[in-house]
């Protein structure tokens, strides 16, 4: 089995992994507002010291590759491709609401549940969402949603359905059905285990000079309120 450094910074908690033998054997988490391009680097040098490691003893790097914070996103892809460029290691890449997929996979889904809805926050009452089934067939593909009181109705009407995300919370008054189930939670990268050992089989290994985040959405630069 590989040995992946998995890396996950596409919200606020920034998280690193690495994963031997199909397993997790190191973790770092920090949800330091705006701290990602201070710790990511950090955490994948301690747990590669934790198990006396090099970075060229690993077999690939899988990084988050959104929807989700622009800023993360840039930090994390950066780190992987200069990980990969240092190391001559190939990238992966995991979508972030298919992280969340697995995480919800993870830590148990309802009785009877029907879909499980990623979400990540994108402002105000907007959600970066997918709908996957039970067994991982993804049944809408990811898309910026506005969250109201019609939002995935065809689908609570037929049973239990997950969201999980930090956007979850927000939307629990405007989804408010008897069949909504919310699990507010980031992204982590030890969740990113399974999707990447599948990345590594199937070797949809990325182009280092080419990759780029999804962002989904374009990037709007907002001018502070006072001058500097």
């Amino acid at each position: 089995m590989p040995r992946i450094i998995l890396i996950e910074t596409s919200t606020a908690l920034c998280s690193t992994a690495l994963a031997e033998d199909g397993r997790i054997v190191a973790c770092r988490r920090s949800d330091e507002p705006r701290a990602h391009a201070a710790r990511t680097a950090p955490f994948i040098d301690e747990m590669l010291r934790e198990r006396g490691l090099k970075v060229a003893d690993c077999d690939a790097v899988c990084v988050s590759s959104g929807p989700g914070s622009y800023t993360g996103l840039r930090v994390g892809v950066s780190t992987a491709k200069g990980l990969c460029f240092g190391a001559g290691l190939p990238l992966l890449s995991v979508g972030t609401l298919e992280v969340l997929f697995h995480q919800a996979l993870n830590g148990g889904l309802p009785e009877g549940c029907r879909a499980v809805v990623p979400m990540v926050d994108a402002r105000r009452m907007e959600c970066y969402t997918a709908v996957f089934a039970p067994d991982g067939t993804l049944l809408r593909p990811v898309q910026a949603e506005e969250i109201g009181p019609d939002s995935f109705s065809d689908l609570l009407s037929e049973g239990p359905v997950l969201f999980i995300g930090d956007g979850a919370d927000k939307c629990r008054e405007a989804l408010n059905h008897p069949n909504a189930r919310f699990v507010q939670a980031c992204p982590d990268a030890a969740s990113m285990l399974r999707p990447a050992l599948r990345a590594w089989e199937e070797k949809r290994f990325e182009d280092l000079a080419y990759f780029e985040p999804f962002y989904l959405k374009e990037f709007v630069a907002i001018l502070p309120k006072r001058p500097f």
